[in-house]
């Protein structure tokens, strides 16, 4: 009997050793990418500013368009069905929110003109993009600008939900049902434009 219970004792051990290193093994998704917590709290743009956005920076299909904070993905995914965008990237920090688009993505169709990425939007490579979609919040617009400024093309254009860059003034603000909607066309390096962009970006 002794004899027994002490293999029954040895076989749980080894089991219960292997489950600590199956659980070690398998980190969730944002520590396997080591990510930080979320800037924000996800809060979906209504689909008739999400229009307005797409609308105001004259999106078609020659266009690349980044959402950066992309959510559940609408804006990437009605860039793609409506407006025929050639690619169209959602990038989040996290996870949950990319599980949400991709099944989004899905369910609209769009195939692999749409594509959502989860990591921090600040270390992403932006170069490619024509277009640039926000929902941010001031703060984090301003620590953003600079990273806008000398990675996009001159002429890219950039939309903002709700918050503007500062003092670097909107080409376009719009009232949607009550909901700002702001507009920037990136300006090229050394023009008295891009000087007031980055005066903008700069800690006061």
């Amino acid at each position: 009997m002794l004899r027994i219970t002490a293999f029954a004792s040895l076989v749980l051990t080894m089991a219960l050793s292997a489950c600590a290193q199956t659980t070690a093994q398998a980190p969730s998704a944002a520590s396997q990418k080591g990510l930080r917590a979320p800037d924000v709290i996800f809060v979906p743009t209504p689909h008739e500013v999400v229009d307005a956005m797409l609308k105001v920076a004259k999106v078609s299909q020659g266009d690349v368009l980044y959402d950066l904070g992309s959510g559940d993905g609408r804006i990437p995914i009605t860039a793609a069905q409506k407006y025929g965008v050639a690619r169209a990237v959602g990038i989040d920090i996290n996870p949950e929110r990319i599980r949400e688009a991709n099944e989004n993505r899905r369910k609209a169709g769009v195939g692999d003109r749409v594509r959502f990425i989860n990591a921090d939007l600040f270390e992403s490579d932006l170069r490619d993009a024509t277009v640039i979609t926000l929902y941010l919040l001031p703060e984090l617009n301003l620590k953003l600008l600079p990273k806008l400024l000398k990675e996009l093309k001159p002429g890219t254009r950039v939309v903002s939900h709700a918050f503007d860059m500062g003092t670097w003034q909107p080409e376009q603000a719009l009232d949607v049902g009550g909901r700002k909607v702001y507009f920037w066309t990136i300006p090229a390096p050394g023009t008295p434009l891009y000087d007031a962009a980055m005066s903008a970006a700069r800690p006061k």
